[in-house]
């Protein structure tokens, strides 16, 4: 860890310009060189080719979970190492990776003792989810959440609308998941070692679906309500028609029948924690 690309995206839940440049000249500070620093998503991600190219040793990011996951995925085949620092709203992943908060502190453990390892993944067609996977109904209040988060109100209500309606109407259903009642508003997936933990909230009282929309539109994950929890190597969504998932947060469609599988990356992540 010596030659080093930044990327950041201050558009992320608590990433900040003011921020950004701070850890920027914390890196110097300690002896780093700076290669090279990408502004996501105005500047377009570094390449494998670039980087070698560079001889840059590793990718340091400063941002939100989906920021990370298209970094990632555009760095995915490199031989160097990705350090993660926590940018965005849960920084959930920084939390797995070094169970700290603190950029600085990061850092400052990753020179003296830091260590690539390989991270379990939720493998979508196309698509991988480092963090999490969110299936169902509940979905479909990320266009809602995005709007607040960009401070644009003009839209809000009808997403609200929208979102609300076919949280009442039919619930996801999957194929594969022995225990899983069908019809839930929203399925989370994670991955586990050896396995996929798979969370599924049925919330049909008003309070819940409340609870439900409003996490959805201010924060992450809804605590209250109906969980059932199950757990399963793959499994396979149903419908005939796509589906809006989200992947790290993200939305995407996902066709019908579209298998859900564990998978894990290469050795690519620096963890801090010695007992990771």
């Amino acid at each position: 860890m010596q030659r080093l690309w930044f990327i950041t995206n201050i558009k992320s839940g608590t990433a900040t310009p003011a921020k950004a440049d701070a850890i920027a000249a914390s890196l110097a500070g300690q002896g780093l060189t700076l290669v090279g620093r990408t502004a996501f998503p105005s500047d377009p991600l570094p390449t494998a080719e670039s980087l070698d190219a560079a001889d840059v040793d590793t990718a340091v990011l400063f941002a939100g979970d989906g920021t990370i996951n298209a970094a990632v995925s555009a760095l995915a085949e490199w031989r160097g190492a990705v350090l993660i620092l926590p940018g965005g709203t849960m920084n959930l992943l920084a939390k797995m990776l070094h169970g700290s908060t603190d950029p600085a502190a990061i850092v400052t453990a990753a020179i003296a003792h830091g260590r690539k390892i390989a991270l379990p993944v939720v493998d979508l067609p196309e698509h991988r989810a480092l963090v999490g996977l969110i299936l169902g109904p509940a979905a479909t209040w990320v266009r809602a959440r995005e709007l607040v988060r960009a401070g644009r109100l003009r839209g809000l209500g009808r997403a609200l609308r929208q979102a609300w309606r076919r949280t009442f109407g039919h619930g996801i259903r999957l194929d594969g998941v022995p225990g899983l009642k069908h019809g839930a508003q929203a399925v989370l997936v994670r991955a586990e070692s050896g396995r996929l933990d798979i969370a599924a909230i049925d919330a049909r009282d008003f309070r819940a679906l409340t609870r439900l929309g409003w996490e959805w539109v201010t924060g992450d994950w809804v605590e209250a309500s109906e969980v059932t929890q199950c757990h399963a190597e793959q499994f396979r969504t149903r419908g005939d028609k796509p589906a809006l998932a989200l992947v790290d947060g993200e939305p995407v469609m996902l066709e019908p029948g579209s298998t859900i599988r564990l998978g894990t990356t290469r050795e690519l992540f620096i963890t801090t924690k010695k007992d990771a």
